[in-house]
Order: C-alpha cells, then structure tokens, then sequence
C-alpha cells in the first residue's frame, strides 16, 4: 500500500486498531510508512462522521462566561501566554497556566496580528484571544450545525478552509484538527497559500515520532481509530512542508499524562467514555492520585527528550 504522503510503497507494515473511545470496537487498517514514517490510515470510512457524536465530542462543548476580577487576570494571562508581553499576565501564568495558547507565543504574534483557526469548533481558544484584546480573529469549521457570533465581537464560520478567498493571515492554527483531515497536501497547500509573506501555519498534532507509539502500539490512546486520519512523524510533516512551500521552523513537543493513562486503559479493553474511564469518573478507573503525578512527571520528561506523543509543528513561509 502506497503511503499518501510521500508515494513510498515499499516495506510499509500494516497494523490494525481497534476504535476505542466510543467503545464501538470495530476495527481499521492503518499503514507506517516505511520511508518518512507517517502513520494512516487505509481506508476512511464511508460514515466517518458517524463517530463524531454532538452530544459528547469535547471539541462542542459550550464556553463558560466569567465576569469580575477572575475575567481580568484570566485575559491578562492570556495575553501574556500568547504575546510574552503583560508583567502581571506573567505571574498569573506562573501559577495558572494556559499551556495551549502559550504555544503561540513562538510565532511572534501582537493583539493586531490576522489569525485564522481551521476546524475550531466552537472556538475555545479564539474566544480567549479575543477577550485578551485580540482583534481580527476568525474560526471556520465545517462541521458546526452553523454559524457562531458571540457577543464578544468572534464569529465562528460554518466553512472549510478551501471556502475562503482571501489571504494574508500572519498565523494559520490547527489545534488537533489536521489529524482528521483527509487531504493532506490540498489543505495545507490552501493554508500557504493563505499565509502572508512571513506568516507561520502552526499545526498541533498527536506524532508517532513519540515514546508512546513506540511503547504501545496499536493501543496508543492518540491512534484514535478511525478519527485521527494521518499521524505524522517529524520526517513526514517536515516533507509535506516543503511540498507545500512551507519550511520547518520549530518543533515542541507539549504532551501531558493522557497518553500514559489513555493509552494503559485501552491495555485494559476500557473506552474512554466507559464508567471505568479516569475521564469519565476517575474514582472508578484503574488509576490513583499518585499514578497520574508519576504520568505527568513522566510527560513532561519525554516532552524535553522531544519523545512526548504530541507536538507543535511551526511551519513558516518565507518572507
């Protein structure tokens, strides 16, 4: 079987996972490729979205307001994690930090800089850059049942990235949605096209150039079969950069102990969404206190060995 990415058809081993999350336990080929190591999957099923349920995928969740003093040391945290400006927001950031906005901070942005967020769904991390300051921000999504405005001023577009027309973003993110994208090379060929001259794509996504896809295999919880399409490696993203006119700014590895207790309770055959799931009812699941502290440190080591099972990928084109 030919790899998608670079067309190598040669030794690539073929594994097969079992879908996990929802506990539906039927199973999907996925092929490694032999030659830049990319991890995907064979064949897309026919009723993909059907293992995308409304009603408990995280990616929906309604965003809760704040108001008062919690409203304005939040924002002034953020900004800092975005920005690396805001003294106060950087004491606050010690002590509450916002580890998936911090990743932005590497791509140099202001409060003025365009920044588009592909596949956001409710747009999470927008509608905190927005209550930070930030002021031209916009979310597409194609999978949201519509449009979203919120009161804010963020509007969250019911669109794919190929809809849009116009470019010149400085920053293009995809927060762990590009792993559920089909096309590959079109999509990020569209996001560079997107881009200013100096604009970074910032792609964050699980890796298999990581300690836990080596370790667990097939029951390495951010498989996620069949919704994580592509699973790339270093040599692979950095590949499909250059395709794209892209170049391989940066890469940092921001894993964190799901990998270790998603990945051991699917050892165990025991779903995500099941009563014995530490992310259902942590009491109830196969884990104590103390076993999630030891994932944790454990994560945060392989993170600094760039072994973690998810990274930043800062994919830049040139000015």
């Amino acid at each position: 079987m030919q790899c998608k990415i670079c067309g190598n058809s040669d030794n690539n081993t073929v594994y097969e996972a079992t879908e996990l999350m929802l506990g539906i336990r039927d199973k999907h080929n996925y092929i490694q490729c032999s030659a830049c190591h990319c991890l995907q999957i064979v064949d897309i099923p026919e009723n993909l979205p059907s293992y995308y349920p409304d009603d408990d995928y995280y990616s929906y969740d309604k965003i809760q307001s704040v108001t008062g003093i919690k409203k304005f040391l939040i924002n002034k945290r953020d900004l800092y994690a975005a920005t690396g400006s805001c003294f106060l927001g950087k004491v606050i950031h010690q002590f509450m930090p916002h580890s998936k906005i911090h990743t932005l901070q590497k791509t140099g942005i202001t409060k003025d800089s365009r920044i588009l967020d592909v596949g956001c769904g409710a747009g999470h991390l927008l509608h905190s850059l927005q209550e930070a300051g930030f002021t031209n921000l916009l979310g597409i999504d194609p999978f949201n049942a519509d449009d979203i405005q919120y009161d804010n001023g963020l509007k969250i577009e019911k669109k794919s990235i190929h809809e849009m027309q116009t470019g010149d973003w400085d920053l293009i993110m995809f927060h762990h949605s590009f792993e559920h994208v089909a096309d590959q090379t079109e999509t990020l060929t569209k996001a560079s096209e997107l881009l200013t001259s100096g604009g970074t794509c910032l792609v964050r996504v699980p890796t298999a150039s990581s300690w836990a896809w080596q370790h667990y295999g097939v029951n390495w919880v951010q498989l996620d079969a069949p919704r994580h399409l592509f699973l790339h490696s270093i040599e692979s993203m950095t590949l499909l950069a250059e395709k794209v006119g892209l170049t391989m700014a940066d890469v940092v590895y921001d894993s964190f102990a799901f990998q270790f207790w998603g990945s051991e309770q699917y050892k165990k055959d025991i779903p995500l969404n099941d009563e014995r799931s530490y992310a259902v009812n942590p009491e109830n699941s196969p884990f104590y206190k103390d076993d999630i502290a030891d994932f944790d440190k454990r994560s945060i080591e392989l993170n600094k060995k760039n072994q973690g099972d998810q990274a930043a990928f800062y994919l830049k084109k040139s000015a």
